[in-house]
């Protein structure tokens, strides 16, 4: 039986950057990392952005280059997934069979799109979106523009795939289960702000709706049939109803899961020697003091860390606030926070009409999360966001919005 210091299971951001700190940490042992995919370890923001758009090539995609695995001694196994875990004999198992020792595990296996059971989601030209291939064959498909696009679903990744569509001269149309398109996610005043950004654009939305069933004509997609009836042409359909995490290794080995593997704040799980880190992982964060589960690239990126160092036996603990971003059309966004305690209109400095803004949430008097629209980074913004979350300091939603307090002068330090 052959055996690692340490195996990761999962070849995306978190998989590698915590590679990547292990050797920077001075770890010298035998390290192993399984990858699902053929591709090295890369990064999936710009799938849906500016790779999707072709304002970015293959050689932003990578995590790290392709020679630096072989660099620093990391054994990187593509196109390997792992069939099964034995954590009393400590050791993985392949899909030959051949099993693989280990000291500690890292489980980085990430998340897989959710699919409607519709009548008809087999046709050809019906697609889900993750993963870089994903990312081509839809921009293949939708580059040459003058197509109808049906996007299901009203989320950050349906809104984004519906905007690049438009971008390359196609008819679209969005159906989502809100009222408001990211409602549920920042609610219906700048959720609102958003549907009017790409109603400008040409995008129609159908809200709320669902699909019924995906009709087509010799194997291939023709319309998308909504719950009203309503027939939708549709040459490309897109569903982007979310992910769930890939639990399936952690629930068979007996480790808790609970919407995701649940660790402690170092990135413990409830088995010794394993730990979990990215999108799989629901870890208990200090400053709510409840589980939550990330699903954004800075989430993986600073877990991949925490991992590595727990791994090691060192005091790391995932602490970072929560940040993620998204480009469509001309809006640039930033938000940093805690999503789960922001309920409740925010407060607003700047104009929703002129799309420069900031929009603050408060929980208790104190800010836990903020959006920065467009609003220049010589500000940073977000730095002044995530120090308001970090100092819990209460503040007046009036002094939030005067734009006669200087933005700097918000935190105690920021």
């Amino acid at each position: 039986m052959a055996v690692a210091d340490i195996v990761i299971v999962g070849g995306g951001l978190a998989g590698a950057t915590a590679a990547k700190t292990l050797r920077a940490e001075g770890f010298t042992g035998r390290l192993i990392l399984f990858a699902e995919e053929s591709h090295h370890p890369y990064l999936r923001p710009p799938l849906s952005k500016e790779y999707l758009l072709g304002t970015a090539g293959e050689d932003t995609l990578p995590v790290l280059p392709e020679a630096w695995y072989r660099e620093n001694g990391v054994d990187l196994r593509l196109g390997a997934p792992v069939a099964q875990i034995d954590p009393e004999a400590r050791a993985v198992i392949l899909r030959d069979g051949a099993r693989l020792e280990y000291g500690s595990l890292l489980l980085a296996t990430g998340a897989r799109p959710r699919t409607l059971p519709l009548p008809g989601s087999g046709l050809d030209g019906v697609h889900t979106f993750r993963t870089v291939g994903d990312s081509r064959r839809l921009r293949s498909r939708l580059s040459a523009g003058g197509l109808n696009v049906v996007m299901i679903g009203s989320g950050w990744i349906g809104m984004e795939l519906a905007a690049a569509a438009c971008a390359y001269g196609n008819t679209v149309t969005l159906l989502g289960l809100e009222e408001v398109p990211l409602g549920a996610a920042i609610g219906p005043e700048l959720g609102g702000f958003f549907r009017s950004l790409h109603e400008a654009n040409g995008i129609r939305f159908r809200l709320p709706a669902s699909a019924a069933a995906v009709s087509g004509h010799a194997g291939r997609v023709t319309a998308v049939v909504t719950d009203s009836g309503e027939v939708l042409p549709a040459d490309v359909v897109v569903m982007a109803v979310g992910v769930a995490p890939e639990v399936s290794l952690a629930e068979a080995a007996g480790i808790a899961v609970r919407n995701g593997i649940l660790t402690d704040a170092s990135l413990r799980t409830s088995v010794a020697g394993i730990f979990a880190a990215g999108d799989v992982a629901n870890a208990l964060h200090p400053f709510t003091g409840e589980h939550q589960r990330s699903e954004h690239w800075s989430n993986a990126l600073n877990g991949g860390k925490v991992a590595a160092m727990s791994m090691l036996g060192q005091a790391a603990v995932l602490d970072t606030i929560p940040y993620f971003y998204t480009d469509q059309f001309n809006i640039s966004m930033e938000y940093s926070g805690f999503p789960a305690l922001s309920s409740g209109p925010p407060t607003i400095r700047g104009s929703l009409a002129e799309g420069k803004f900031l929009a603050f949430w408060q929980h208790g008097g104190t800010v836990v999360a903020g959006m920065s629209v467009n609003w220049p980074r010589s500000d940073k913004p977000q730095k002044i966001i995530k120090a308001l979350i970090a100092s819990r300091s209460a503040l007046p939603p009036g002094v939030l919005a005067d734009p006669a307090v200087p933005l700097d002068q918000l935190p105690p330090s920021a």
